[in-house]
């Protein structure tokens, strides 16, 4: 089964500077991190505050799903996963 979405919620953890989100493959639930400085790429101007932040990810959904697919299927077999700049 390929790498899915469905649960849409996600939070920003200030600890690691980072928005968490997950995706399941079949029954196995894997977690990303993406980075504030991979949402800034994606997102110029974007202000460090969370309600900020979290806008951006959801404003780039859909390419942050794409990294994150590209990571997975390139890495397969971890269950945690960090995006960076590097990895859009």
């Amino acid at each position: 089964m390929a790498l899915a979405f469905p649960n849409p919620s996600r939070s920003f953890d200030p600890t690691v500077n980072c928005v968490r989100f997950s995706g399941h493959d079949s029954a196995i639930e894997v977690s990303f991190f993406v980075e504030v400085q991979a949402l800034e790429k994606l997102y110029p101007g974007l202000i460090q505050l969370e309600p900020e932040i979290l806008d951006a990810f959801d404003t780039q959904i859909g390419k942050i799903h794409d990294a994150a697919v590209k990571v997975y299927q390139k890495n397969n077999g971890k269950y945690v996963y960090t995006l960076s700049p590097d990895s859009f």
